[in-house]
């Protein structure tokens, strides 16, 4: 890994050479290195390097992405960014670039998690942990598109084998995972996946994906099964917390799904990055809840955040709907160490404020 210093960089989504601006942006890559010739040439960097060998975040510039960033480069750890920002944006790391000035060392690497670039770029950083947080993250694609996610794992898990990472972590839809649940079994507890279409479907072939290569070439993994998670840089269009605060700010009624009545397990967004930040260290082998075990209705929600007068318009469910959902987070508890500590009526406090 090249030292650069006290400054965070972007690169294209191919790794080579490129021109530095005044603020420490890389831009336009020019050619694939040698991979071999870089890694003989980096190794010597490494030792030096700020934070030492880096963290890899894949979708690190997205909603749940950035944050980790944050709170890693907060930590002093060298990170190295992965996102096509198709949904993720720049804007989303300034704090993160900010914060590394002088303390840590981050790179942005414009690049497809699909993109066979990503495999030489995992050799040539010698990452010892991967985040992978661009899985399955919405429900709106295609199967195609699905597949995808299913692609990029296995790319990543096949050069983290050839290059010691010692870690992957996985962040999976919960509600895409346990498929019915009935209202005595929730809050779900961690157990045989039932998926719960494609996506579900695809997401258990990631967990069985994870399970081979522990099994067989000893990269370990934890898989988070991770509740709804809500908090600052979500799009509307990301989440029901998301579109609710757009539609309140607007004035606007809320257009809700059904008859409002289903439940679901909110979750703000920096206690989902504490999960994940000690998932790098513990619970490996295991998928883990991550949820707060509360169930609030979507009416709910909407009372919680909409302005006086402003009332919802239901229209007809899903054909996939989820009736209850809530996760148990004892397994967390044991294995992580992890508990959520911010209520809903917090969490929206924290946001109306910024």
């Amino acid at each position: 890994m090249g030292a650069v210093g006290p400054r965070a960089e972007v690169r294209n989504s191919v790794i080579g050479a490129s021109a530095v601006v005044p603020d420490g942006v890389h831009l336009d890559g020019a050619r694939l290195p040698d991979p071999a010739a870089d890694a003989d040439a980096s190794s010597e960097a490494d030792d030096d390097a700020v934070g030492g060998r880096p963290v890899l975040v894949v979708g690190g510039a997205g909603f749940i992405g950035s944050h980790l960033v944050d709170r890693l480069v907060a930590e002093g750890v060298a990170v190295d960014v992965v996102d096509d920002l198709s949904t993720g944006s720049l804007a989303n790391l300034a704090d993160a670039r900010a914060a590394a000035r002088g303390r840590s060392e981050l790179h942005i690497h414009t690049l497809d998690a699909t993109a066979a670039e990503l495999a030489e770029l995992i050799t040539l950083r010698r990452p010892t942990q991967i985040f992978h947080l661009a899985l399955l993250a919405r429900p709106g694609p295609g199967a195609l598109d699905h597949g995808r996610s299913f692609t990029s794992m296995l790319a990543v898990l096949d050069a983290a084998r050839r290059c010691g990472v010692e870690k992957v972590v996985v962040a999976l839809p919960a509600t895409a995972i346990y498929g019915y649940p009935s209202a005595r079994e929730v809050p779900v507890k961690e157990g045989p996946l039932q998926p719960r279409g494609v996506r579900g479907v695809v997401a258990k072939a990631i967990v069985d994906l994870l399970t081979v290569y522990r099994e067989q070439w000893g990269i370990e993994f934890t898989a988070l099964a991770v509740a709804s998670v809500y908090g600052a840089r979500q799009r509307p269009e990301g989440g029901v917390v998301a579109a609710s605060l757009h539609a309140a700010a607007r004035g606007e009624v809320a257009r809700l799904s059904g008859d409002g009545r289903q439940t679901r397990d909110f979750l703000y967004v920096d206690d989902a990055v504490d999960a994940l930040v000690r998932a790098g260290q513990r619970g490996s082998g295991l998928v883990v809840n991550v949820g707060t075990g509360v169930q609030t209705s979507l009416r709910e929600l909407w009372s919680a955040v909409a302005p006086d007068g402003v009332g919802a318009s239901f229209g007809p469910a899903r054909p996939d709907e989820l009736g209850r959902f809530a996760l148990s987070s004892v397994r967390a508890r044991i294995h992580l160490g992890w508990s959520p500590w911010t209520s809903l009526d917090d969490g929206l406090t924290e946001l109306r404020a910024r």
